[in-house]
């Protein structure tokens, strides 16, 4: 396995892919970094050498990637949720914060249906 800022990364899929398992790279920054360093996208993680790693780490280390970036995007919505707006109180209370429907929806972030007894008549 190699390792990447902390996250081993699988040897058998192309490199291109296997940097998207390091949270905060996706597709399009996995591709800016291997094209900086000037590794093929089609090559194999087990076919790559020693100095094509460290070359790939050394690019990587210029983004915010893995711990740091999971701490910028928590710290976010702590202070979210300590100014009271809005988006801060939809967090607080486990709801959708981008504008959603929750009559029928938003399962995900409501979590499973809790039933209301109706009154007998």
């Amino acid at each position: 396995m190699a390792r990447i800022a902390g996250v081993d990364i699988p040897r058998d899929k192309r490199v291109v892919i296997s940097l998207t398992y390091v949270f905060g790279i996706g597709k399009s920054l996995s591709q800016k970094v291997l094209a900086a360093v000037g590794i093929s996208e089609d090559k194999r993680v087990k076919d790559l050498t020693e100095d094509e790693l460290g070359r790939i780490r050394s690019e990587v280390a210029k983004y915010r990637v893995e711990g740091d970036l999971r701490r910028e995007v928590s710290l976010n919505i702590k202070r979210l949720m300590e100014i009271g707006c809005y988006r801060g109180i939809r967090h607080r209370k486990g709801l959708p914060t981008r504008g959603q429907n929750t009559r029928n929806n938003s399962r995900t972030r409501k979590g499973p249906r809790k039933t209301v007894a109706n009154k007998k008549k």
